[in-house]
């Protein structure tokens, strides 16, 4: 497992201020707002899979107990993520933005989820048993 130094912080937070830049540059550079939005859903993503995570059975000997709800939150999740990727391409589809700032909305958004996932991947704390 990839231990995280102070250099991988610091190009994940670099990476992290590109992508929110290009979402901002996105709605400020066409004046339309509506690709902050998407915003919203990176914010709303990881809450479902927070709070089904601590709905679920906590016993390590039962597998099975608590995974309906681990994977509504996972469903939860994904709806988020997914709506938040395709949630410029409908606007952009329907002319309420223009491409430009759909491509650069969906870009940003991809940085930014990649970003959330490489501080989940090395900031993993790892189990014992």
């Amino acid at each position: 497992m990839p231990t995280a130094g102070l250099k991988t912080i610091i190009a994940l937070s670099f990476v992290l201020a590109v992508g929110f830049l290009l979402v901002i540059l996105s709605c400020a550079l066409w004046k339309a707002y509506y690709p902050l939005l998407v915003v919203a859903t990176y914010v709303l993503a990881p809450i479902p899979n927070w709070i089904c995570s601590h709905c679920a059975n906590p016993d390590d000997f039962v597998e099975s107990s608590g995974a309906a709800v681990l994977d509504l939150g996972r469903f939860c999740t994904g709806f988020l993520v997914m709506m938040g990727l395709a949630l410029p391409v409908v606007l952009a589809n329907s002319a309420i933005i223009t491409v430009p700032a759909m491509i650069m909305s969906v870009i940003g958004g991809l940085l930014i989820y990649g970003t959330i996932i490489s501080f989940a991947m090395f900031f993993q704390e790892e189990q014992d048993f």
